[in-house]
């Protein structure tokens, strides 16, 4: 649109829509009781170890859940959301009122995140708590084995579940990106997975194209790092205790490495979207 200026407020009315029409379609309700299951069901696997190392157990589960069913609902509902409004032509609709193309994307992605963001916040919470009642039995059972108090920071707990949704917003932003010029929901659900595999695993394939020596090698690497984003970046330590906390400096960086990705990932969509016939 030349007409009217940008909007933010129409992005936020879209993103708000988004938010509802994810709630009407369950998505959100079937990925997050497949990771409540799998999380609470954590605590009767108890007997695979003991005291403080159990704890480790349950968490490592916890954000596996937050993790893995994070990204398949971050992709589906993205592809989901995004082409139900193709094919139902309300896309079509809208655009023709004054909206731009960016405002839609925006929007799109923005809704995408806050659904995001409500499922990483209620499993992080349900985490505390399994976590908690666990490490209470635990104290009562092995004093001996807790005589500093307990063991859990409840603070990484958090950050944990924090660098877990930013994860998943740079995630969103790259479904978004395919979903804009793919024609159908399944390319961009299969592309949006293979995304997400890549980009846990690029920093092995960056590893051993260093490793190789060659300038060629190196470039390859170099390049693989720069588009596609690191995911292991955003996983903690191997360790609940707040002695281990990484510092401030290193979640900001983290936070706007992510900032980046969305913002370019999200402006390479609306080039895409606006070529895109509807």
């Amino acid at each position: 649109m030349n007409t009217v200026p940008f909007s933010l407020r129409r992005a936020l009315l879209i993103a708000q829509n988004t938010l509802l029409e994810a709630a009407r379609q369950k998505l959100l309700l079937f990925f997050l009781l497949l990771a409540l299951g799998l999380v609470v069901g954590a605590r009767w696997l108890r007997d695979f170890s003991f005291g403080a190392p159990e704890l480790k157990f349950l968490a490592d589960c916890g954000f596996g859940a937050m993790a893995f069913f994070g990204a398949a609902l971050a992709i589906a509902a993205t592809a989901q959301l995004f082409f139900s409004e193709i094919e139902n032509r309300t896309a079509l609709t809208l655009l023709a009122k004054p909206v731009w193309r960016a405002e839609f994307i925006l929007g799109k992605f923005l809704g995408v995140v806050a659904v995001a963001a409500f499922f990483c916040a209620l499993l992080t919470l349900l985490l505390m708590a399994v976590l908690r009642w666990r490490e209470g039995e635990l104290m009562r059972e092995f004093p001996e084995a807790f005589a500093q108090g307990g063991v859990v920071s409840y603070g990484m707990v958090a950050l944990g579940g924090l660098l877990q949704w930013l994860k998943l917003a740079v995630l969103v932003a790259l479904s978004l990106l395919v979903a804009s010029f793919a024609q159908t929901q399944l390319f961009t659900i299969v592309t949006g997975f293979f995304v997400f595999v890549i980009c846990h695993l690029q920093y092995l394939a960056q590893d051993a194209y260093t490793r190789a020596g060659s300038w060629f090698a190196q470039n390859v690497g170099g390049g693989l790092a720069s588009v596609f984003p690191n995911f292991q970046l955003f996983a903690l330590a191997d360790s609940l205790n707040a002695a281990d906390a990484p510092p401030t400096a290193h979640v900001v960086r983290v936070a706007l490495y992510a900032a980046g990705y969305c913002a370019v990932a999200c402006a390479l969509a609306v080039y895409c979207f606006r070529k895109r016939e509807i």
